[in-house]
Parts: C-alpha cells; structure tokens; sequence
C-alpha cells in the first residue's frame, strides 16, 4: 500500500492533550474502560495506575510527536547518545514534574480518592543499569529534552535488568528482576523499525568490474533488532524526546520438523538462543559463555543503532559527506566502542566510500567519554573471540591500528615501545583488542568527567594519546538533574525553597545562590532543620516498615550508598563503625553522638571480595543493633536492592555522605553531588568531584581526609607497607583481629579471613590502613560539628546553595556547544 498519498485527517484529541484536573480524569476514565477493559467493579489499584499513567504519556505523546515533526522540518543536527545502562527510575512523577502537572495530578487523583504518591508506588521499576554510569545517563537525557537539543538516547531493552538483590542471612542472593511481568505503560513498540544483526561468519574480498577491492561479511547468523520507545519530556517546554531501546529476536521462532518429531527442546533453541542477548544487564564474565554473550550484547546495540542513524539521515540526504553536519554520537564508556568500527564498515563494504573518506567522516562523527581510572575495568576483548564472532570489524581494527601506527612511526621514528603503548591490539600469550584505545583513535573529542580525572587520563592512563592528541582532550564535569533529585524527590525541602526564592532554579539550578544569605536567618534555619527531620521520620518509617529495624530519628543518619567495590571502601567504613563500636563499649557512659550508619548498593554477582564485604556489614549490623551496650549509640542497617526509588527516599534524609574512594580511583561520582544538593555533608577524600564540591561549598563546608593522588602514588612507588599501619595502631589491630579471629562471624570463623588478608598480606591495594587514622579523626570531627545543630544547618545551607554548577543542564550544554556543534539558548 502506497502511505504517501494517503490522507490521515488531525485527530481532534481534545482533552487528551489538557493538564486540567477535570481533563486529565476524562483521560483516565477513558482509558481505563477502553484500554483496560475495566470498570469500578473490577478496577484493581494496578490498574488504577496503568490507566493514569496511560492518560499522562496521551499528554506526552501529542508533543512527542510534535518534536519530531520539528526536527525534521528544520533539518537539525542530531545527536545519538550510546549507553548500555540507562537508569530511569520510575518516570511518571518525572513526567508529571516535568508537564508541569504535578499539582492538577494530585487535584485530579484527590477528586477520585486516591493519594498520588501511593500510585506511583506501583510502577515497577525498569533495572536497565547498576549506579552511576546508567542513571547519569538518565539525568543527560532529561536534560537533553529540558535544553531542546535534538537527541536520542540508544540501549538495550533487557528483559530482567540488573537483578533483585535479596538478604539472606547476609548474603547477596540475586534472583531475576522481572520487571516487565506487568504492563510497563511508557514503552511503545515499534516493530516497522527492525533490523538484522549479523554475527560470525566469515569475509569474501573481491575485485569489482572497475578492479575495485570489495568486501562481503557472509555466511553469517542473525539476530533481529526490534525497537522500543519511551518519550523522555524536557522541563515546561513541550519538547519530548526519544530513549530507543533494543530487544533481541529470533529470525526463527519456532522450527515446525523438530517440533513434529517430537524434539520441544530443539524446537525452541534457536529463538531462545537468540533472545538471550537482551535477557540480562552484563552476564557473569567469569567464563567464555558469558563473555561471548556480553561481546554479543554490545555489538548487537551499536550494530541496530548505527542502521537506525543512517536510516533516518537518508530520508533527507543522500551525500554522506554530510553525516557529521547532521549526527555527532556519544559513546557512554567504552562498551559502545564497537561503533567506530561498525560505522567504517557500513561506509565502506555497503555504501563503497574510500577508507579514507569513511574515516575522516567516522572521526568528526564519534565523541568518547571515559568513566573509569581502573586499567582493570577498561574493556579488553580477545582476538580469537573477535575472530570468530565479528570476523570483518577484526580486519578494519586491523587496519585502523596499522595506519595508526603508522602515523606514530613518523612521530616517533624507532621508538618500539611509544608504538607498543599506543597499539590497539595488546600483544602478549594472548592478544587482546583495547576498546579506550579504539575509542580515542575513532573520536574527534575524549573526554572526562571530573577535573581531576582529566588530568588523570591526560598525564597517566592516556598519557602517550594526549601528547599526538592534545586537542581531544576536554573535561566535561558530570551533573545530575535537579527536577528528578530536588523537586521531585524532596518536596518538602522543594516547597522551603519556592517560599524563599521561588521555583526558578528547576530550570537554573545556579539560582540557589540566593538562598545562602539565609544561612544566618534563624527563622528560616528551623524551618530547614523541621523539613530534615521530617525527612528523616519518612525515612525511619520506611525502614521499620521494610525491615522490621526501629531507628532514632535524632541520631545522625550517615550514608554510604554505591555499587560494592573495593576501591569505593565500604570496608573502609565498617572498619570505622567496628572501632567506634569498640570505643563505646570501652566507655559506656561517655557521652557519645548517637549515629545510624546505612550501607546500600549491589556487587556484580562474580565478585566475591565485593560479596563478603556485604555479608561482613550484615554480620557487624547484627552484632551491634542486639548489643544492649550500644544499639542507642550505633547502629548499622544494609538496605536491600538499591533503586532509583529508594535513593529518593535517601538523599533527603541523608546528613552525612560517605565518598571515601582512595584518592585516584574515582572517576567522578554523581551520589556526592544527590546528597549535598539534599542538605547532607560530605566526608570524603579529594577524589573525583569531590574536590569540586569543596571548590565551590568551601573548605570549612565539607570534611576532606586521607592522602591526595599524589601521596598515594608517592606512597605506592616507595614501597607501601600497609602491616606497620596495622602494628602502630591498637584500636585498628583490634579491629582486624575481631573480623579475623570470628568475632562477627562465630558459626565460621574463618569466613572473613580472605578480605583480612587482603589488607595485611595482599597488599591492601585500596589503602585503606594508610587512610585509617587520618579518617577516624576526620568522624570525631563529624561528630563534634554535628553536635552544634546550628553549625550543622549552616554548613548544610551552604552546601545546597553552591551546587548550581553540578546540575546535569550546565553539564550538556557544555557537550553540545564545545564537542556536538549546537547552540544552546534556554540557559
């Protein structure tokens, strides 16, 4: 059927499209009869939110596709964000926030009886990331739409996310996160975008009629690409825009002979085969399978979103010259890396460009943000496994390596290791494919996400890259998005600020600089103490709800919530709580500031060091929450299967944040910046953006310890000795001894012995014996301010009004005017 011609008249959507109380009931009611199937007799409260939420994207979608008509008619320039985690959180009070609806929402739901905030507890949570690098990504977006630069956000669609993180008798237990066993009501499947994605194979080169040499990838499996939309809505400004997320397919279902002659199983094998891509966020690696599946999982996404970029960029040109005028592509870590060398591919073997004409326009195309210092944790991929699964893009690394190296030869003439340091491809007993390496070769832009890391890569971990590229190099300090962490997830706090300075800073968080002159306003400081500890009594409630844990509201309520690493020093914290533990049984009837310390986060299920450190915070939670001595002074409480949304519970309730990462590890952070644009306090080393937290709170705002990245590396290369720490301090000796000896753990005592080892006989590779001292002195130092309620509240003011520059706004306009080419006029 010929659609061009087809005449589709306007649908008179009416009140589908108003954010009146009175229309948005139209819409529910609507929707719950006609999509639902439902009535007031049969209506289920899941139901009740499918049909509200329903009603809110109607709202959405009318402008979603409004935005896209613009971008098409003003021919924009595109950007494609790259990520394999995209950490939404649950999107309908974001969605709300951002219409500018939230109130005629609590109106509407208020006229049918039903509190909004209990709504939103049913959506199920989409677990598409681990931390950091996925709900950064969110925030980009968010921003992305809120700043009207034309963007689309690219993932995977997986099928059980991360995992749900269970507690048994203090172990992580990971079981799957279903999250779409219910209808997820903000996804729109669009199956006329499907694309193949071809794996293994093998290559056929040729010559042409003209004595061309061509190349053909063949022989190959499949795999289908099947889209999936969300609509990602900028703040007030009927702009919405498109997170794409990909789910894997089968080419074949199901095979009708196997199935007849009685073999089910093999029926099925190769859908499900298939489909597992998308089924998990980052399968266990420890074996081939799992790398095979992960390398699979990167490739399927960049191979389904390069088609879709060059799709949409030949609807309207056809001179591929011009593709980095029209798209610029972020890759969000090295797990999208695969791209540069999939985009030469698709110029060269489909649409027979020269190789030097595809490269030139691959480099302008590709920009690459690093998020990690850790070597171990920059993604390396062996050759053989390159070789078999993706034989083609191994020959274009190939060459883009020789000509590479090529160039460093005319640099560096006769320099063998300049060239060994700069090669892609490790050599070794087994070679390996360097993805950062690829990725800053393929790029016109490198950049990271913290100054100090920057400087980081530039005189350390990509030193050699820097010096022949120096104009890669940039810092683009990350951000968060204060609609989703302010306004939305503490309004208390929301609504002090709009009666002060009003609710200008949603759009320009700079605007909090107005409220740091009431930091001496004593009527406005109880206010400010009244909303934390309001806050904090939501919070207590919560946990003895969840948890079955009774918490003093009046204790200072101090948070480490991350993913579970050795180099983020969790253990550094307990081993902290076990001291003070020690001190207050030591001294009973001291006066001590009482204190409830929180641990949260996940560890990847392979990571056994990680998994003990979980269990050794259960075990030393148990030991002091029944400790009659000291349950009033101290407690410890690990709350189970971190979130989106329960981090919104936290970061208002939270005083002091734990960022306590060794100095030169820490890429940047982004929980440091949640928790002070919250209120809370930083106790941290100067690691990340910590350091510029401290810039801009001051120095007499913040609790900075331990050793800076020079003193570690100092320390490191004269010969770190972490046992005469350990033989120098009695308190932290007696500390180890009781983890080692089975004091935590008396049905085992051996359990715990392998982290303890880890510090006194392997080297303690975090520092954390160097760093004991300097931080034990740094939380007295807590605890003394904290007793000064006043001072506490003045130095939590001043943190909130200093964290304009850490929104996620000033972060993306900075990409887009200074690596994308786009001019931003809302801020």
């Amino acid at each position: 059927m010929n659609l061009k011609g087809l005449h589709i008249p306007e649908y008179d959507s009416g009140y589908r499209e108003k954010l009146d109380p009175e229309s948005i009931i139209k819409s529910f009611a609507g929707r719950l009869k006609y999509s639902l199937g439902k009535d007031k007799f049969t209506t289920t409260p899941h139901d009740f939110f499918l049909s509200f939420s329903f009603a809110i994207r109607d709202r959405l979608t009318s402008r979603w596709i409004e935005t896209q008509r613009r971008y098409y008619k003003d021919d924009v320039k595109r950007v494609y964000y790259l990520s394999m985690e995209f950490l939404l959180g649950r999107l309908l009070g974001n969605a709300l926030i951002n219409l500018g609806a939230y109130s005629d929402a609590v109106i509407a739901m208020n006229k049918l009886n039903y509190n909004i905030e209990e709504l939103r507890e049913y959506e199920w949570e989409a677990a598409l990331g681990n931390g950091g690098l996925g709900r950064l990504a969110a925030c980009f977006l968010d921003s992305m739409a809120t700043l009207q630069i034309p963007a689309y956000g690219y993932g995977i669609r997986y099928e059980y996310g991360m995992f749900f993180q269970h507690i048994v008798n203090g172990f992580q237990v990971e079981t799957p996160d279903n999250w779409l066993r219910y209808t997820n009501p903000w996804e729109i499947q669009r199956p006329e975008y499907i694309y193949p994605v071809k794996f293994m194979g093998k290559v056929n080169q040729y010559k042409d009629y003209k004595g061309l040499l061509k190349t053909d990838w063949i022989d190959t499996d499949y795999v289908m690409a099947v889209a999936y939309d969300y609509p990602i809505p900028g703040y007030k400004n009927d702009t919405v825009n498109t997170l794409r997320l990909w789910s894997a397919k089968s080419t074949r279902d199901f095979n009708l002979d196997y199935f007849n002659s009685g073999n089910y199983i093999k029926a099925v094998e190769s859908k499900n085969n298939s489909e597992v891509i998308s089924k998990v966020l980052y399968p266990n690696d420890n074996t081939m399978s799992g790398k095979i599946l992960r390398l699979k999982q990167e490739y399927f996404f960049v191979s389904a979103t390069l088609q879709d970029i060059m799709r949409r960029f030949e609807k309207q040109h056809n001179n591929y010259n011009d593709l980095p005028q029209k798209v610029s592509v972020q890759l969000n870590d090295t797990h999208p890396a695969l791209a540069v060398a999939d985009l030469l591919r698709i110029l060269i073997d489909e649409k027979g460009l020269s190789w030097e004409s595809a490269w030139g326009i691959t480099e302008k195309v590709f920009a690459y943000t690093n998020h990690t210092i850790l070597p171990e944790a920059l993604e390396k991929w062996r050759v053989e496994l390159f070789e078999k699964m993706l034989p083609r893009h191994l020959q274009i690394i190939y060459e883009i390596n020789r000509r590479f190296l090529d160039k460093v030869w005319t640099i560096y003439p006769g320099d063998i290791d300049k060239l060994r340091n700069l090669s892609i491809i490790e050599e070794g007993s087994e070679k390996k494919i360097q993805m950062a390496k690829l990725a800053i070769i393929g790029s016109h832009s490198v950049n990271g996400v913290s100054a100090m890391h920057t400087e980081l890569l530039k005189d350390k971990i990509f030193k050699d890259f820097h010096e022949i590229f120096p104009e890669k190099f940039n810092n683009k300090t990350n951000g968060i998005t204060q609609r989703r962490w302010l306004k939305l997830a503490n309004p208390r706090l929301s609504n002090l600020l709009k009666e002060y300075i009003s609710l200008d800073w949603a759009l320009d968080l700079r605007k909090l600089k107005d409220i740091e002159k009431y930091a001496e306003d004593k009527d406005f400081c109880d206010k400010w103490k009244q909303v934390k500890m309001h806050n904090k009594i939501t919070f207590t409630n919560y946990i003895e709800k969840q948890m079955n844990i009774s918490i003093d509201p009046d204790s200072l309520f101090d948070f480490q919530v991350k993913r579970i690493h050795e180099y983020k020093r969790q253990f550094l914290n307990i081993l902290h709580t076990i001291y003070l533990y020690n001190r207050i049984r030591k001294t009973p009837y001291k006066e001590f500031v009482p204190r409830t310390v929180f641990f949260a986060g996940k560890a990847a299920p392979g990571y056994t060091t990680a998994k003990l450190i979980i269990k050794l915070i259960n075990s030393v939670s148990h030991q002091l929450n029944n400790d009659p001595v000291t349950r009033d002074f101290l407690k410890v409480v690990y709350i189970p299967n971190y979130s989106v949304s329960i981090a919104e519970m936290i970061f208002p309730a939270a005083e002091l944040s734990q960022q306590i990462s060794t100095a030169g590890t820490e890429a940047s952070g982004t929980g440091n910046m949640k928790f002070a644009l919250n209120g809370a306090l930083t106790i941290g080393t100067l690691d990340g953006a910590n350091i510029e937290i401290k810039e801009q709170v001051g120095k007499e705002n913040i609790f900075i310890f331990g050793m800076n990245s020079e003193e570690v590396q100092k320390l490191r290369d004269s010969g770190y000795t972490p046992h005469i720490y350990y033989e120098n301090n009695s308190e932290l000796k007696k500390v180890i001894e009781m983890i080692a000896t089975g004091f935590f753990s008396p049905e085992n005592p051996e359990l715990f012995r392998p982290i303890v080892d880890s510090l006194l006989y392997w080297g303690d590779q975090y520092m954390l014996f160097a760093d004991f001292d300097s931080y034990a002195q740094c939380q007295e130092k807590v605890s003394q301010t904290y007793a000064d309620s006043d001072k506490w509240t003045k130095m939590s003011i001043k943190n909130v009004a200093n964290m304009g520059i850490f929104s996620s706004d000033r972060s993306i306009k900075q990409y887009a005017e200074e690596i994308w080419g786009i001019k931003v006029n809302r801020i």
